[in-house]
């Protein structure tokens, strides 16, 4: 996946938060601060996770905003979050990697389905959960392409 989609910047680990709007939010922030998206794009996706969970199963939500929000996203982007903790989505859903999405124009179909193929395995989200740098963060999705 290239650089510019995901970078070291767009990573943070081992975080906690006090509940999913909180970690909805900090997803989002890192999208902002890194140019992917305007502010209020962060609202948009806690109005998008109002309307239906976007709690992925396997301890993974993909927090986007809505299809309205689209103007709000100035280029492509990602940010991983990882909650060792886990923090919970409702519903006795608990997530412990959360993956915020920008997508311009319809680069957001290919991004989710790269995302999709590095989930797809267990072992990659733990991976994730686990890794101790961004790096390798990186590495495991540059794996897929």
């Amino acid at each position: 996946m290239a650089n510019e989609i995901l970078s070291v910047n767009n990573i943070k680990l081992n975080q906690s938060f006090s509940g999913k709007e909180e970690a909805i939010r900090f997803t989002g922030q890192i999208l902002v601060d890194n140019g992917h998206v305007e502010a209020p794009y962060v609202k948009k996706m806690l109005e998008r996770e109002n309307l239906t969970s976007t709690f992925m199963g396997n301890n993974v939500a993909i927090p986007h905003g809505t299809e309205d929000a689209r103007d709000l996203v100035l280029k492509t982007g990602l940010s991983v979050v990882t909650v060792p903790s886990g923090v919970d989505f409702g519903d006795g859903n608990i997530v412990k990697v959360l993956i915020g999405i920008a997508g311009k124009g319809d680069d957001h179909l290919e991004v989710l389905s790269n995302i999709a193929i590095v989930l797809s395995e267990e072992e990659n989200i733990q991976k994730i959960v686990n890794a101790s740098s961004e790096k390798e963060i990186i590495r495991i999705f540059d794996e897929v392409n």
